[in-house]
């Protein structure tokens, strides 16, 4: 029962995704003749330079690759991938008699907003446990025949299409403003599968260790964990502090800190991603 439930949720997130991609490029980015990356604007540039229309172009270039793919990933996989992609193409079919875009004549819109409906509709898509379309496939294929990774692959296959635009329009604002659309579409995707966590990492390194610790624990309410080790050269023990906090809470720290010890080192990291964020408090 929880099999069905998780993958009624994981159709649902596709059904989503691929709507999102499509109206991505149904209203924004293609009526400015702006591409995107992998194979979504593999399919716009096949539509630039023919009759055929998008979602018969989703289907040309995704398909194959994800039939010859098919045994680098798991038949699930692929099956939720297949069905992205007809998600999509469907979708692309159909907006145009749905709805009545309105003209944006400002480019920076068109891409900013193209760029974010399909980073998300990605990211979500991502989240169902599928992929959009076949440039993961031919990443890992790639990378399992050679000592080259997918993301220098997909980088790859996204400066032949954006090289691809300013050849075929011979106008290298729209290939730049095709870069800017990507890389919003890769920022959003990574917002949402890592995350927005607004929580920092702090490691502090003081002979007051424990006082900090403690001063910490009383007016922040957090907790944290000590660590004891030596410098490099084992001939003096040291303490790490390691604790979570807030970005709100930053300067409160580090007023807590300069009280005890104004040498103290202390190092902030983002957490981009957290995971039992009930714990949060206990660390």
């Amino acid at each position: 029962m929880k099999t069905i439930t998780s993958e009624i949720k994981n159709i649902l997130l596709i059904t989503l995704g691929a709507a999102l991609i499509s109206f991505g490029v149904t209203a924004f980015l293609l009526p400015s003749q702006i591409a995107t990356g992998g194979t979504p604007g593999m399919s716009i540039i096949i539509h630039y330079i023919s009759d055929v229309s998008i979602s018969l172009a989703l289907l040309m270039v995704n398909i194959p690759l994800i039939l010859v793919g098919v045994k680098f990933v798991t038949p699930t996989f692929a099956l939720r991938t297949i069905y992205s992609v007809f998600m999509t193409a469907l979708f692309v079919r159909i907006y145009p008699n749905l709805f009545t875009f309105p003209t944006i004549s400002d480019m920076l819109l068109s891409t900013l907003y193209g760029g974010i409906c399909i980073g998300t509709g990605i990211g979500i898509t991502l989240k169902g446990q599928a992929s959009s379309g076949g440039t993961t496939i031919i990443a890992r294929i790639i990378s399992n025949y050679s000592t080259i990774k997918p993301a220098q692959t997909i980088l790859a296959l996204d400066v032949i299409i954006i090289s691809a635009i300013a050849l075929i329009y011979k106008d290298m604002e729209l290939a730049l403003w095709s870069l800017i659309s990507i890389y919003v579409t890769t920022q959003i995707i990574d917002k949402i599968l890592t995350g927005s966590a607004s929580e920092k990492v702090v490691h502090i390194v003081s002979q007051y260790s424990e006082d900090i610790g403690v001063k910490i624990s009383s007016e922040l309410g957090r907790q944290g964990t000590i660590l004891t080790g030596h410098n490099l050269t084992l001939r003096s023990s040291k303490k790490v502090l390691f604790v979570i906090v807030g970005s709100r809470e930053i300067e409160k720290l580090k007023a807590i800190i300069n009280q005890y010890d104004k040498q103290a080192l202390v190092i902030v990291i983002e957490a981009s991603e957290i995971m039992g964020s009930s714990l949060l408090n206990k660390v």
